[in-house]
This record gives structure tokens, sequence and C-alpha cells, in this order.
């Protein structure tokens, strides 16, 4: 057998079916459409309509709300900030929002970070962040450093 010999299953490759071609193609004139009607013309997007019954998607009750002002926050785990100054990306000593931002731990600010307390932290270190949860607060003074929680931008 050579490369030009080779061949599809016949049957396998069905030709497409070209509407509108005239009367002994089958499907000439209205191309399957049918005959007047909305759905006969073109620019049809009716999806979603139940045929003058409430549509589905008003029928459910609305729930929640989303806050178009919200503060996002980059977090970052105790945990991950001991496996950093271990892997020596980050200096023990002070740490700001910039030294994080530099070593990797975060890819950017957004409104500030905020540190959670995931994660075993042996380290003396000051953290100067934007948020932090309480018991990140004690797990940072159980380790021998502080932790000083700056007002948000």
């Amino acid at each position: 057998m050579k490369l030009h010999e080779l061949r599809d299953n016949p049957g396998a490759v069905k030709p497409r079916k070209r509407i509108g071609r005239g009367p002994g193609s089958g499907r000439g004139k209205t191309g399957g459409r049918g005959m007047k009607g909305q759905k006969s013309r073109s620019g049809v997007s009716i999806a979603g309509y139940e045929g003058g019954q409430m549509p589905l998607y008003q029928r459910l009750p609305k729930r929640g709300f989303n806050k178009p002002n919200r503060r996002k926050y980059a977090v970052v785990n105790l945990g991950l900030i001991q496996k950093f100054i271990d892997a020596g990306k980050l200096g023990e000593g002070r740490i700001d929002e910039d030294a994080l931002l530099k070593s990797g731990l975060i890819r950017r600010k957004r409104a500030g970070v905020r540190i959670l307390a995931k994660g075993d932290f042996s380290a003396r270190v000051d953290l100067s962040v934007t948020g932090a949860s309480k018991s990140a607060v004690a797990a940072v003074e159980k380790a021998g450093g502080s932790l000083a929680v700056t007002a948000a931008r």
C-alpha cells in the first residue's frame, strides 16, 4: 500500500447538504424552513422563548447580592511564607507587601495583602500587611515576631 492509495471507509464521510439550490436538490426554494413565520426569516434568536409563557429564568427567585465595589485582597497563608523563608526567597526580619510581591509569593497586591494562619509557622519576622486573621496574628507572635496591620487603601 502506498500513501496515495489511502482512502477513508465507504460512507464515513458524507457530503454537506447544500440548501437552497433548486427543486432537484430536495432542499430548494424555502431551504427546509417551511413557509412564512419568524423562524423562516434570517437573524432570528428566540432561545429561551416559551411561547408567551413566563420563561424559566424569570420564574425562579433572585438570590444574593454582588457588591460592586468589593475589596479583593491577595490572600497568603503563613505556611507558604515559612516555605519561602526556608527556601531563601524571603529573608527573615522585616517583610512587607512589596517583599512578598518581589519574591513571587503573590502576583499582585489588589486592595492589599491579607495573611491567614493555615500551615506551620516558626520564623521570627516582622510582617507589615493590610489585613490578617486573629489566629495569624497569634501564630506570628507565638513564633516571636510581630504582625502589623496597616489601614486599607
